[in-house]
């Protein structure tokens, strides 16, 4: 499988990479996207934490980056979190986001959004994409950490009537299957993002073991990258 990519964010070089380009780095495979242009990541700590490349230290501790001028590539590392690429159609700013269930119980992506508001983004041009991550049919957790991921929606006894819901019956006493990519999606519907507006890729990494590390399944720390190229309009 070669790298994925997405028609909602055709207006930028982008792209979810799968193992089989292990163990390149993103200072490589921006060459694949887009050869000089400046590359920016953060040491991702399941944090609700978003931050600019000119307020970048070295090693910055965040889950987040979203651009402000043109040629700046932008790259989060997952395994069986979810990662986020986006961008604004009309000014050309983009963001790269890593969402774990922490990060989506902190609200990142809600955090990601108001960056992009905040720097004069209007709601209705920005287009979300998320990324391979472990799907919900598969991703066990116990009650308390649905709960805490899901607190801004509703309960879980709400959220399990739902037609396409987040969360799933498990077997095992105290335990539920838990769909984060879902979860992003309604908190996104949340704050006026329509579902025309986000993309979410129909691939599980824990299931599908010849394209996608997963940290659950082998439990080894390997990742993914997945990166966007801002191309900011004048």
């Amino acid at each position: 499988m070669p790298y994925l990519t997405c028609n909602l964010l055709q207006n930028w070089q982008h792209g979810f990479f799968t193992q089989q380009f292990d163990p390149r780095s993103p200072e490589e495979l921006v060459q694949v996207l887009q050869p000089h242009a400046q590359v920016y990541r953060v040491q991702q700590v399941h944090s609700n934490r978003v931050v600019m490349p000119e307020e970048m230290g070295e090693e910055e501790q965040a889950d987040g980056i979203i651009t402000q001028e043109s040629h700046q590539s932008v790259w989060v590392a997952s395994a069986d979190c979810t990662p986020i690429l986006m961008g604004d159609v009309i000014t050309g700013r983009v963001g790269a986001v890593h969402a774990g269930w922490r990060g989506t119980a902190k609200g990142i992506v809600k955090k990601a959004i108001a960056f992009f508001l905040s720097g004069g983004s209007l709601i209705e041009n920005i287009r979300i994409a998320l990324g391979p991550a472990i799907s919900g049919t598969v991703y066990q957790v116990s009650e308390e950490v649905a709960a805490e991921v899901c607190a801004g929606l509703s309960t879980l006894e709400t959220l399990q009537q739902l037609s396409h819901s987040p969360i799933l019956d498990d077997p095992k006493p105290g335990k539920v299957r838990l769909d984060v990519r879902r979860v992003i999606y309604l908190q996104l519907e949340q704050i006026g993002i329509t579902s025309a507006q986000i993309t979410c890729a129909p691939y599980c990494t824990y299931q599908q073991d010849q394209y996608f590390f997963s940290y659950r399944r082998a439990q080894q720390k390997k990742v993914q990258w997945s990166g966007i190229v801002s191309k900011i309009n004048p």
